[in-house]
């Protein structure tokens, strides 16, 4: 073969291989490119927990291992980058090593105790519904059982999680929980004790950090606020030397016992009272839907900053609906 029938040869293989490539590319559908990462996520993490982030940075934490009594929220950490809760009590952690942070549980059920670690019930973790993130919340809904000492579901549980991000580092966390009786009618007891317990560090205590405990009324301290009604108590205080930060708790006002009964201490501890006046029981087939808040916040608001962030927990709509099985 000639030099020129040799050059003329490749060059039509050039042009035919580009051909071919221009083709095979004209077919392939365009890359859709990066998709944003939502602001705030789910982390499933190793031994049952789940860490929730903000930007990249954690705020919260899912603890829901089967060795637990209880599943429950550690830490909420606040702007300045501490947690706003602990675990148990800073006087008497072994007796009160139930108060875990954030925490749900009921002092009587059809019974049996399943507030404190030294009853008979357990908040048993069943199952992951979903996990979602997005850039408005990040969610966790979950099926829970709980089961008295023998291993029987006395009710079942569905809860729903959202962390919802604010300005300048606060943030909202909006607990839902749907309790039916596993079969038989249940008793929900008679008891200051649940259902939704916040454990305050231990800087923010009216005793121990010169804390300020407030509620809605206009009340101010433990003796004006314990076992009162309010739509919502506020516990703020010192957790730097240079910041004052706290949590709000909220109650719903489609709550069936609206406004609750608070049950609050000047040691650091705050809870919803579900069942102060009357015992309440759940027959057959009988759903009980409950939602509370919790507004974690830099400061010692006032009041009417407060009332602000109620109006808008109020009026938020409800979590997706639940698969359950």
């Amino acid at each position: 073969m000639s030099r020129c029938c040799f050059l003329r040869l490749l060059a039509t293989l050039v042009f035919v291989g580009s051909f071919a490539t221009a083709a095979i590319q004209a077919q392939e559908p365009a890359s859709p490119g990066p998709k944003p990462v939502p602001r705030m996520q789910v982390t499933p993490l190793p031994y049952q927990q789940a860490a929730i982030e903000r930007d990249g940075q954690e705020i919260s934490r899912y603890w829901f291992g089967g060795d637990l009594k209880r599943p429950f929220l550690f830490p909420l950490i606040g702007p300045a980058g501490r947690s706003l809760t602990r675990m148990g009590h800073p006087h008497d952690p072994s007796g009160h090593s139930h108060h875990n942070s954030v925490w749900i549980s009921h002092h009587q059920v059809g019974g049996v105790d399943f507030w404190g670690d030294g009853g008979k019930g357990r908040i048993v973790h069943k199952r992951v519904v979903r996990f979602e993130d997005t850039d408005d919340e990040a969610l966790i809904q979950v099926q829970n059982g709980w089961i008295d000492d023998t291993g029987k579901t006395l009710l079942n549980e569905y809860r729903t999680l959202r962390f919802q991000p604010l300005e300048a580092g606060e943030w909202r966390l909006l607990v839902d929980v749907e309790l039916s009786a596993a079969g038989e009618p249940v008793t929900l007891g008679k008891t200051p004790f649940g259902l939704l317990g916040v454990r305050m560090a231990k800087t923010i205590g009216v005793h121990d950090g010169g804390g300020w405990l407030r509620n809605s009324e206009g009340a101010s301290g433990e003796q004006e606020i314990l076992w009162k009604q309010a739509r919502w108590v506020d516990y703020s205080g010192p957790i730097t030397n240079d910041a004052l930060e706290g949590v709000t708790l909220m109650d719903h006002p489609d709550n069936p016992n609206h406004p609750t009964y608070f049950h609050v201490r000047g040691d650091g501890w705050m809870g919803t009272s579900l069942t102060y006046e009357a015992p309440r029981t759940l027959s057959a087939g009988e759903h009980l839907m409950l939602r509370y808040g919790l507004w974690v916040h830099a400061g010692k608001p006032a009041a009417e900053r407060i009332d602000e962030q109620f109006a808008e927990f109020a009026k938020t709509a409800g979590p997706p609906a639940i698969e359950k099985k």
